[in-house]
């Protein structure tokens, strides 16, 4: 874990702990949201999606990885997004190819997958497109709200909407799609999902925050937005004066719309038993672990089949989560039609 990532851990594990309380909050449903709240992002949404991302920059890295820098009309900025072909890529230049999207965790950087794993190896021998897009510097892939402005960062149509135009345009990609990812990341697999049924085959989530109401989540959500100097409201606002936005991006509370999505989730219990080298990263994992078994037992009562790996110790960072991508591949895969 890197001397940012640590101190991150650190900053949102002493936030939540400074609250005193544990994370056994009782389940969180979807509230009612009236015509006019409901209304009022779709408009955003609208209104962004009539204009067009633009590629504004190019650098190829190796003959399979390339760097993109898109304008994006969703987020109001240009952003980089690292894409790796499949090997046979070159030789079949008639055939799409189906999409798989890897989501940085928090306070870290579109590189992160290939920084931190061998991806671009083992995914070699994979007839799929792999996209590894930014989603900003607190890696909350998600549609801002940040005080009902019209001019909020949206994520989440950026990644899910417009840079899949942008792939489909320059790199063939077809019709199937599957997402992954760590920490925020792994929010963003689940939540994109959940909120776009039908567009992925399959989400995997790697110590991902997937009930973002429980007991301690806000404020672990709020510190990581702090931790950016970026004030916390502008997420998705008040927890208790907007709590149908939060609910509206709450995987646990959308839980029903992952029905026919093929999913893994994996989840440690960091301390006792964790990695004492990384005291912090094994406290953060540890305050995921109870909204992790709410989430899998949401997903038992609906009847909705999963792929779980919960182990004990473990810490917040890659180590583990190699590992985790690497058994969900199975998964992935066949969200993927590659099996």
């Amino acid at each position: 874990m890197t001397r940012k990532r640590r101190c991150a851990a650190l900053a949102v594990t002493t936030a939540l702990l400074g609250t005193g309380v544990a994370l056994t909050a009782p389940p969180t449903i979807a509230a009612p949201v009236s015509s006019a709240e409901a209304a009022a992002p779709v408009a955003r949404t609208v209104a962004k999606a009539a204009a067009t991302p633009t590629v504004v920059g190019e650098r190829w890295l190796d003959a399979r990885t390339v760097d993109l820098t898109i304008a994006s009309p969703a987020v109001g900025a240009s952003l980089p997004v690292r894409v790796v072909l499949p090997t046979g890529y070159a030789a079949q230049p008639d055939r799409t190819w189906p999409v798989l999207h890897l989501l940085q965790g928090a306070h870290d950087d579109y590189t992160s997958w290939t920084r931190e794993t061998d991806v671009v190896d083992f995914l070699a021998g994979q007839d799929v497109l792999t996209v590894m897009p930014s989603s900003g510097p607190t890696g909350i892939p998600t549609d801002w709200w940040n005080y009902g402005s019209a001019d909020a960062p949206d994520y989440e149509t950026f990644q899910v909407d417009e840079l899949m135009g942008v792939l489909q345009q320059r790199f063939r990609a077809g019709t199937k799609r599957a997402v992954a990812g760590v920490s925020t990341g792994g929010y963003g697999a689940l939540a994109f999902a959940a909120r776009h049924p039908g567009t992925f085959g399959a989400a995997a989530s790697y110590s991902g925050i997937l009930d973002t109401t429980a007991l301690g989540m806000p404020t672990v959500l709020n510190a990581i937005v702090a931790r950016e100097l970026l004030l916390p409201l502008s997420l998705w606002g008040s927890y208790l004066l907007n709590r149908d936005n939060w609910n509206r991006h709450n995987p646990y509370a959308l839980a029903r719309a992952l029905k026919g999505t093929g999913l893994y989730l994996s989840q440690g219990s960091g301390l006792p038993g964790g990695d004492f080298g990384n005291l912090e990263g094994a406290l953060l994992e540890g305050t995921l672990w109870a909204q992790a078994h709410r989430f899998t037992a949401q997903l038992d009562a609906l009847g909705i089949p999963a792929q779980v790996h919960f182990y004990s110790g473990g810490a917040h960072a890659w180590p583990n989560w190699r590992q985790e991508f690497k058994a969900s591949w199975p998964t992935l895969a066949k969200g993927l039609g590659l099996s």
